[in-house]
């Protein structure tokens, strides 16, 4: 490959326990492909945005395909870094799943509602293994791959860095962890950038915090932010 693959990552691990005890430290481990770099904030207790912006302010002088990757995904896909160049050829912020529209107050990529209540299917996009190894213990199937979204989900998100510079794209430092992808998608809309998923075979050990005491939180923080 010619461009470099940046894969960003925070965990609450040392270094040495990242790779020894982490999903996707295990998994970058086994990928030494000399265009592959890692860009790790460990023991980590910041925020996801403010890590992720100061990967891209990084990035000016060294260019790269930036992955903003959470620390408990198995990269299953032995050819995940073609992957992603074939999906930014099509798109310019790529994810594993989403949503192709988006309602008002939606509280998640694929919720249409506080309850929980799923978006229906012709409006979901990308396939999620769930578990701590291959095979997983469950596969949510979305919806076909490879399709345009309004709304990623964030444990995997990809960018070419001059992309993210050039529009001035940045994660909102308001939202610690909580709705910062689903703002992303908005202010990326907002740029007249392109989303959407493509398929990377993952698995994701972690089932997420919908509707926790600090995910109410930053719902009103969003709401107060977009309005809807």
């Amino acid at each position: 490959m010619d461009e470099r693959v940046r894969v960003v990552v925070a965990t609450r691990e040392s270094r040495a326990r990242f790779f020894a005890a982490t999903a996707t430290g295990r998994s970058l481990a086994l990928y030494r492909f000399p265009f592959l770099e890692l860009m790790l904030f460990e023991q980590n207790r910041t925020g996801l945005p403010a890590l992720y912006n100061r990967a891209i302010e990084a990035s000016r002088e060294r260019p790269a395909i930036l992955v903003f990757l959470h620390d408990d995904v198995h990269l299953c896909d032995f050819y995940w870094p073609w992957q992603l160049t074939g999906a930014l050829a099509a798109f310019d912020v790529v994810g594993l799943a989403g949503n192709r529209r988006r309602v008002p107050n939606q509280p998640s990529w694929a919720f249409v509602d506080t309850r929980g209540t799923w978006d229906a299917q012709e409006n979901l996009s990308g396939i999620v293994g769930h578990g701590q190894g291959f095979p997983p213990a469950a596969l949510s199937v979305f919806g076909h791959p490879r399709q345009e979204v309004k709304l990623l989900d964030g444990v995997l998100v990809a960018c070419r860095s001059a992309t993210l510079i050039e529009r001035g794209l940045r994660f909102d430092e308001r939202f610690d962890f909580h709705f910062y992808d689903l703002d992303l998608c908005r202010e990326a809309e907002a740029r007249g950038l392109r989303m959407g998923t493509w398929p990377i075979s993952v698995v994701h050990e972690s089932g997420g915090d919908f509707g926790s005491p600090a995910w109410h939180v930053a719902y009103a923080t969003y709401l107060q932010k977009w309005g809807a």
